[in-house]
C-alpha cells in the first residue's frame, strides 16, 4: 500500500525503447513482478534477448507517480505484420508460453494506471500502434480489465476469447493429507510406485544444487524431452535453437535467485524423468519436463510427480501449478482449472478496423475448418464402428 494515494494528475506515462532503459528500471521492475516468475525482469529481459528480430521494438510502458518513483509496467514490445499492422505483445509472448502476464501495478492503483495508460495509447502514442494482443489473461486480471474498458470508451475495438486454461493445484499441509485427496485408484498407484521404486532405493532423486549441476540437469531435461516428443511425432520444444538458449539463460539467472528448481529422476542409476520448475515464496510452477520413452513400464512420469509434489508439500509451499494446458492429467493429481483468454484491442482509426476486419475472417474460417475435420472425423469414426459391429 502506497504511503500517499496518487491521483489520475499525479500519474504520467512514457515509453521505454532501449534495453539499456529497461535495465536501469530492473529493481522497480521486479518489485511491482510480485511472487510471479514469469513477470520478473530476468524472465523477460531473457526472452527479449534470444527472441529479439529486425524489425521488433521494445514497447515498455512505464508509469510514474509525482516523484518520478515507478509505480506501474507495461511490458511489452511491437512488432509488425501484414494483417495486423504495428502490434503490441507481451515480452515473453510465443512458443515460450509465459503464464500470468499482465501490466504490472499495486492492486489499489489498478484503476488509475488502467485509465493513464488508455489515455497514453490514444493520445501522444495514437499513431504507434494498430493492434495489442495480449494472450493467456486471467479473467479477473483488475489492470488489463479497466485497460479494456478504458480504451473501448475511447473508440477501440475489443475482440475477446477463451484460451486454454491454466491449472492450480492447492496444496495442504502434509503428503498424507494430499493422497487422501486422490481418488481410489490413483492413490493406490502412488503407493505402489512409492513402494516399488522409492523405497527400495531403485528411484533417487538428483536436484541442481550448483552451476555443474545447473548444466547436467539441463542436459538431461534436453535429452529426455527431445527424445518423448519424436517418440510421439512431435519436434519438441529444444528443436528451436531459440528457446534452448533463452531457458539456458534464464536457468543461470534463477539459479542464482534461489528460485530454480531443476531436479530429475535416476532409475537403476539412469535418468528418466526430469522437471524444470521456477519458485515463488508461495508457489511452485512446473513449467517443462521430460520422460525416457524407453522406460515407460516403470511410469517415470508418475515418479517424477510424486517426487516434485511431495517435496513442494515437505518444503512448505502452499500451491503447486501445472500452468498452461488443459492434459488429463493435471485433473487427475487435483488441480483446477483457471480459465485464460486472449485479448486483441484495435486502434480507432478505419485502417485498423479494415486489419482487423481481415483478421477476423480469417478466424472464422480457421475455425470452421476446424470444425469441418472434427466432422469428417466422427463420421469416419461411426462408419468404423458400424463395420465393425457387423463383424
Amino acid at each position: 500500500m502506497l504511503a500517499t494515494q496518487p491521483t489520475l494528475e499525479d500519474l504520467t506515462a512514457n515509453r521505454l525503447s532501449t534495453a539499456a532503459g529497461i535495465e536501469d528500471i530492473a529493481a522497480a521492475w521486479n518489485e511491482l513482478a510480485g511472487d510471479v516468475p514469469f513477470r520478473r525482469y530476468e524472465w523477460l529481459e531473457a526472452w527479449w534477448r534470444h527472441y529479439e528480430r529486425a524489425g521488433w521494438e521494445l514497447f515498455v510502458l512505464a508509469v510514474r507517480d509525482a516523484e518520478g518513483a515507478l509505480v506501474a509496467l507495461a511490458p511489452w514490445y511491437r512488432h509488425r505484420t501484414l494483417i495486423s499492422g504495428r502490434t503490441i505483445a507481451f515480452l515473453g509472448s510465443g512458443e515460450v508460453c509465459s503464464d500470468y502476464l499482465t501490466v504490472l501495478a499495486a492492486p489499489e492503483l489498478a484503476e488509475l494506471v488502467a485509465v493513464r495508460l488508455a489515455d497514453w495509447l490514444t493520445c501522444e502514442g495514437r499513431d504507434e500502434w494498430d493492434t495489442i494482443e495480449l494472450d493467456g489473461i486471467e479473467r479477473q486480471d483488475p489492470v488489463v480489465g479497466g485497460l479494456i474498458q478504458a480504451l473501448e470508451a475511447r473508440g477501440c475495438l475489443a475482440h475477446r476469447r477463451q484460451r486454454i486454461g491454466a491449472w492450480r493445484l492447492e496444496l495442504p499441509g502434509d503428503w498424507k493429507s494430499y493422497t487422501s485427496r486422490l481418488s481410489k485408484s490413483r492413490r493406490g498407484g502412488v503407493r505402489t510406485v512409492e513402494k516399488r521404486y522409492f523405497e527400495t532405493g531403485r528411484a533417487r532423486v538428483r536436484s541442481a544444487e550448483c552451476a555443474a549441476e545447473v548444466e547436467r540437469g539441463l542436459a538431461i531435461l534436453h535429452d529426455l524431452h527431445q527424445r518423448r516428443r519424436k517418440s510421439l511425432g512431435d519436434s519438441g520444444c529444444f528443436a528451436s535453437p531459440r528457446f534452448a538458449g533463452f531457458l539456458a539463460e534464464v536457468a543461470r539467472r534463477f539459479h542464482a535467485l534461489g528460485r530454480l528448481r531443476l531436479q530429475w529422476i535416476e532409475l537403476d542409476g539412469r535418468p528418466v524423468a526430469a522437471e524444470f520448475d521456477l519458485s515463488s515464496s508461495a508457489a511452485v510452477y512446473h513449467y517443462q519436463s521430460g520422460i525416457d520413452p524407453d522406460a515407460m513400464p516403470d511410469k517415470p512420469g508418475w515418479l517424477m510427480q510424486i517426487s516434485a509434489l511431495k517435496k513442494a508439500i515437505e518444503e512448505g509451499f502452499q500451491a503447486f501449478d501445472f500452468l498452461r494446458g488443459d492434459e488429463p492429467y493435471k485433473s487427475w493429481w487435483r488441480a483446477e482449472r483457471r480459465p485464460l483468454f486472449e485479448v486483441r484491442l484495435v486502434a480507432p482509426r478505419v485502417s485498423a478496423r479494415l486489419r482487423h476486419g481481415v483478421w477476423a475472417a480469417g478466424v472464422r474460417g480457421k475455425a470452421w475448418l476446424r470444425g469441418f475435420s472434427e466432422w469428417v472425423k466422427q463420421r469416419r469414426s461411426l462408419r468404423g464402428g458400424d463395420a465393425n459391429s457387423n463383424e
